[in-house]
């Protein structure tokens, strides 16, 4: 599985990040990174709950 983020849709608000930081981070210019593209069976629990609690719906989940 793999984090894909639509960057059109994407605030950068952060709540992913409070979630997942060690997956999502913010820059130093408040931009939205993904560290890490990769779910593996310790992070696919956080990640899909930033899926669910994403603002704007910008993160998903492909298998």
């Amino acid at each position: 599985m793999r984090i894909e983020v639509d960057f059109g849709l994407c605030e950068s608000n952060g709540v992913c990040m409070g979630i997942v930081p060690e997956v999502f981070q913010l820059g130093d210019d408040d931009q939205l990174s993904v560290a890490r593209t990769d779910v593996t069976e310790q992070i696919e629990a956080p990640v899909r709950d930033a899926v669910r609690r994403c603002p704007r719906q910008a993160i998903t989940v492909v298998d």
